[in-house]
C-alpha cells in the first residue's frame, strides 16, 4: 500500500469515528454551559443507538429511526433535568445511574424482542444511512493525493458526518452571538444574577439539557445506522466520557471541541490501524496501549499544557431562588 493511500485511510477513518464524539461534546457543551453536569452523555448516547436502530428496523427508514433515537435522548435528558433541576438531586449521580439503566435496559429488551443476545437485527441499506458521493468525486480518485482526500475523505460520507461538521458554527452562533447563547452563558457563571433580571434559570437549564439530548439522539443514531448496520451491546464503548474529556480539552468551546474531537478520532483510527503491526526496536505493541492514548493525552494536556480548565462556576450546584 503506498503511503498515500495510508495518509488518505486514516484521515477517513479520522473523520468517521470523530462524528460520534463531536455530537456529544456539543450535547455536553450546551449542558455543562447552562450549569448543568452531565456524566449521562454515554448512556444518552446509548439508549438513541438502540431506539433507532428497533425504529429504523420495523419502519425500514432512517430517518424514523433518527427521531425515534432523537425521542429517547430528548426523554433521558429530561430525566436527568429532572433530578438535577427541580428535584436538585446530585448531577453526577443522576447521570452515572442513566448510564446503568442505558446500559441495561437496551439488553434486556433488545434480547426479548429479538433474542439475539442484545443485539437488534441487521438492517437493509434503505434503513441506513448510506454514504454520499459528491460530485466529480469518481474523477477526483484518479488526479493524485488531493484528488483521494476529496474522493474518499470529503465524498463517499453519510449525511449525518456532514451535519456534525455543520453543526459546529451554529453551535458556535447560538452560544456566542444569540440573546439564548448569552443567558446560557450568564446562568452557568451566575444563575442568580440571571434570576434578578427576570429570567426562569428553571427553564433555561431544561432547554439546555433537551438540546443536549437532541444532539445525544444524533450521536447514537449515527453508531447504530450510519457506521454500523445494527444496536449492538454496549457500542458506545466509552465514547461519552472520551467525549467529555474534549469538551474539558477544548474549554468548552465548540471550534476548539471539534478538533479536540478529531485528534481522539485520530488516535482511534491510529490505534486501528497497529493491530497487528510491528514498530521499529519495539515489536509488537499491545492495541491497548494505543487504545489508552486518548485519556492519557488529556491527561498530560490539562495537567498544564493548555493552562488551566475551567468549568463554569455554578456547574454542579443546584439553584435555590432567592425568597
Amino acid at each position: 500500500m503506498q503511503y498515500t493511500d495510508i495518509i488518505v485511510g486514516m484521515l477517513g477513518s479520522t473523520v468517521r469515528l470523530s462524528i460520534p464524539l463531536i455530537f456529544t461534546a456539543l450535547a455536553g457543551l450546551f449542558s455543562e454551559r447552562s450549569g448543568i453536569f452531565d456524566i449521562g452523555l454515554e448512556g444518552k448516547m446509548l439508549a438513541s443507538a438502540f431506539a433507532s436502530a428497533v425504529v429504523a428496523y420495523y419502519t425500514g427508514s432512517p430517518w424514523l429511526g433518527l427521531l425515534g433515537g432523537i425521542a429517547i435522548s430528548i426523554v433521558f435528558s429530561l430525566v436527568h433535568g429532572y433530578a438535577s433541576i427541580t428535584a436538585r438531586g446530585n448531577q453526577i449521580v443522576s447521570g452515572v445511574a442513566l448510564n446503568f439503566v442505558a446500559a441495561g435496559l437496551t439488553v434486556v429488551l433488545g434480547n426479548a424482542w429479538f433474542r439475539q443476545g442484545g443485539r437488534t437485527p441487521q438492517l437493509e441499506n434503505s434503513a441506513r444511512f448510506t454514504g454520499i458521493d459528491l460530485p466529480g468525486s469518481e474523477a477526483a480518485s484518479q488526479m493524485g493525493f488531493f484528488g483521494k482526500l476529496y474522493s474518499d475523505v470529503i465524498s463517499g460520507n453519510n449525511i449525518l458526518v456532514y451535519i456534525a461538521f455543520a453543526t459546529v458554527p451554529i453551535v458556535w452562533w447560538v452560544v456566542y452571538k444569540t440573546r439564548f447563547g448569552l443567558r446560557l452563558r450568564a446562568v452557568g457563571e451566575n444563575p442568580g444574577a440571571v434570576d434578578t433580571a427576570g429570567i426562569s434559570v428553571t427553564w433555561l437549564r431544561y432547554r439546555a439539557v433537551i438540546l443536549a439530548g437532541l444532539l445525544c439522539g444524533f450521536s447514537g443514531t449515527y453508531l447504530a445506522i450510519a457506521q454500523s448496520a445494527s444496536f449492538i451491546s454496549n457500542m458506545s464503548a466509552g465514547k461519552g466520557y472520551i467525549a467529555l474529556a474534549a469538551l474539558i480539552f477544548a474549554k468548552w468551546k465548540p471550534v476548539p471541541v471539534m478538533f479536540a474531537c478529531l485528534l481522539f478520532g485520530f488516535l482511534d483510527a491510529f490505534s486501528n490501524f497497529m493491530q497487528g503491526k510491528s514498530m521499529p526496536l519495539i515489536g509488537e505493541v499491545p492495541v491497548q496501549v494505543f487504545q489508552a492514548m486518548p485519556y492519557i493525552l488529556t491527561c498530560v494536556l490539562l495537567a498544564g499544557f493548555i493552562g488551566t480548565a475551567r468549568p463554569p462556576k455554578a456547574g454542579g450546584v443546584p439553584y435555590t431562588k432567592e425568597r
